[in-house]
């Protein structure tokens, strides 16, 4: 009979071990699973915006170059003096000395010419460097462009000049057109592609992914191990190969996204197509390596706690039967030993956690009904009302809607219903009162208590707050414009758009502002007193706004500012004195520029309801401004003053 009651005793013991402890790792796996998954989108698609906005910035100077190449009077002089005085050493000279100039004034790898009249390859360096020739596969880069109707291509190639040792260069090259419309030649600077790499590999080995830029053929252009020249064709062995037609159609401003799984391979794929230079920029984070890691560290953590069961089961046994009249109390203080221990190692992950008996609105055992009694929560409250009691006194006042939205019984039976699991909310919570707040996530893991038959909610609170300080100081960095510090084009497109869609019946005020003139200060000045002109444009224009009004930087020298007004006159007043105040004289102690602005201003709503309506009209306004002189406004449908 004694070894029937040990029998039973240790198999009712193994069994409420293992569910307890397996159950446990389960609701944990799937949680961090989730988060895990989470963080692998926010960052690949953070990281998408990174390197998009950055690729931006780097081909928008060099497309500018060589399209001011393109139109320059003096190389179409050149090209249509150039078969009246072939073979004169000077006349080359000429144009070497002109290909130097852009040369050294902003340091790129090749700065070239070819003529499309006698196909002649000019150089910087070595003058006339050959004669490009159709039945020469190296020149296919040059009679396809002439074919095509674009005014400016970028190709990835080697550098076939002599001096150039064959580097693999990113070539921006212009069409010079005749007045009649005819090609004269082809214009071009080129850098070298280890910029683009080293780029690249920066976000790779920081991230742990992979970065690609291919074409609309999917091969692959500019990648940390490929370039464009050794015509490698992405899809053909990938894991996400059966997403290449979504990828490559896709030419809008819409970013794609998607999990894949193929043959093993696990991952998360950001794509998004890059206008300025025609080709798409994938993100690919393989996942697969980390997500067997996980179920690895998952089957260990099964293993050692049957393990450490088995073990504590034979110390058991044999104490019982040595001490038959102690089983009951020593089984008792052992599993509260282990249940310490259990709760020790998952309060490392989770500040607390409660559950709720979603069924019978109620809490699930003591611990859930201390804490809401520890906030003033009285005796058998139903949950729904033990919530808004809990989000009035900790939660902070923006996000107690969404908090009790979230949780309430109906929405919790309602995921429940539709197969969910788990919810979560990211909010931010107080200890003392209001003094301080500080982010807190909740995940709650929903499942069915066959015992009373009740739905019921697991609470998992998580201190967040070093984590979402991380990540709104990220967001806030790729917002800003890094030589202004003023928000960048998509931030004010964006911030602009949410304005209108919240508040549409509001009047607003879009301001263009041009600083007159920036061409040629940066030509007679340099670039680097041009930066500076900016930076202090930018300064002067944020202090003549509020904390919370929209101010950006779109262009080089082009500025935008949203703000509501109370009249029309208001913002007729505000655009004289920003002409005003930005009419003054500027120095950086050794040269000096006199710099005024031009400004173009459309009235919401009156003038549209869209960011782009708004900025095509006050671009109009801006327009009429530069005919009248520049160094003035336009409202739009009136006439500019002075």
């Amino acid at each position: 009979m004694k070894k029937d009651v040990l029998l039973r005793t240790n198999v009712f013991i193994c069994v409420v071990l293992i569910l307890g402890f397996l159950l446990t790792s389960l609701i944990s796996y799937h949680s961090n699973t989730g988060i895990f998954k989470s963080d692998i989108e926010h960052i690949s698609e953070l990281t998408s915006e990174g390197i998009y906005h950055q690729i931006d910035s780097m081909f928008t100077k060099p497309v500018s170059i060589s399209l001011t190449m393109a139109n320059d009077s003096l190389l179409k002089a050149f090209l249509r003096e150039e078969e009246a005085r072939d073979g004169e050493e000077e006349f080359v000279q000429i144009m070497r000395d002109y290909l130097s100039s852009y040369k050294e004034k902003y340091n790129y790898d090749s700065v070239f010419l070819v003529s499309a009249r006698t196909n002649k390859y000019y150089h910087f360096e070595d003058g006339v460097d050959r004669i490009l020739t159709k039945d020469n596969p190296e020149n296919e880069w040059y009679y396809s462009f002439l074919e095509d109707t674009k005014e400016y291509n970028i190709n990835i190639d080697n550098d076939e000049v002599q001096s150039a040792d064959n580097e693999i260069n990113i070539f921006i090259n212009g069409k010079i057109f005749s007045p009649d419309g005819e090609v004269m030649g082809i214009v071009g600077v080129g850098f070298g592609v280890d910029t683009m790499q080293e780029l690249f590999r920066d976000y790779e080995e920081e991230f742990h992914l992979r970065a690609y830029l291919v074409d609309e053929r999917g091969m692959i252009e500019i990648s940390t191990d490929n370039t464009g020249y050794n015509k490698t064709d992405l899809f053909q062995e990938c894991a996400f190969a059966q997403y290449r037609e979504d990828i490559l159609d896709n030419k809008g401003e819409e970013t794609q996204s998607f999990w894949y799984s193929s043959q093993g391979d696990k991952g998360f794929l950001v794509s998004c197509y890059v206008p300025n230079l025609d080709w798409h920029l994938l993100i690919d984070n393989d996942t697969a390596a980390l997500e067997r890691q996980l179920s690895r560290q998952f089957l260990i953590s099964v293993v050692v706690i049957i393990f450490v069961i088995c073990f504590v089961l034979l110390i058991i046994t044999g104490i019982i039967r040595k001490y038959n009249t102690q089983i009951v109390s020593l089984t008792v203080e052992k599993e509260k030993a282990h249940r310490s221990a259990f709760q020790t190692e998952t309060e490392k992950l989770y500040e607390n956690i409660y559950e709720l008996d979603i069924t019978h609105n109620q809490a699930a055992n003591e611990a859930t009904q201390s804490y809401f009694k520890s906030l003033g929560v009285p005796d058998k409250v139903p949950y729904d009302k033990a919530l808004c009691v809990i989000a009035e006194k900790q939660i902070k006042k923006e996000y107690r809607e969404g908090y009790i939205r979230t949780f309430t019984p109906e929405n919790v039976l309602k995921a429940f219903e539709e197969g969910k699991e788990s919810l979560r909310y990211d909010f931010m919570i107080t200890n003392d009162g209001g003094n301080t707040y500080y982010w807190m996530r909740i995940t709650a893991r929903i499942f069915y208590w066959e015992e009373d038959e009740s739905v019921r909610m697991l609470i998992y609170r998580q201190n967040i707050d070093s984590e979402k300080k991380q990540e709104l100081l990220m967001i806030e960095k790729m917002q800003r414009d890094s030589l202004s510090g003023l928000y960048n084009k998509a931030a004010t497109q964006e911030l602009i758009r949410r304005l209108l869609l919240k508040k549409p019946e509001q009047a607003y005020a879009f301001f263009i502002l041009d600083i007159d003139n920036f061409k040629i200060v940066n030509d007679t000045c340099g670039h680097a007193f041009g930066d500076r002109v900016i930076e202090d444009f930018a300064c002067k224009i944020k202090h003549q706004f509020r904390e919370g009004d929209i101010v950006g930087r779109i262009g080089g020298d082009e500025f935008v500012v949203f703000v509501p007004i109370p009249s029309k006159e208001w913002a007729e007043m505000k655009a004289k004195a920003l002409s005003q105040m930005l009419h003054y004289k500027f120095t950086d102690g050794q040269k000096y520029s006199i710099v005024s602005a031009s400004i173009g201003v459309a009235i919401a709503p009156e003038a549209g309801l869209n960011f782009e309506m708004l900025y095509q009209n006050a671009d109009s306004a801006l327009y009429q401004t530069k005919n009248n002189g520049k160094c003035g406004y336009t409202i739009f449908k009136e006439t500019a003053k002075r």
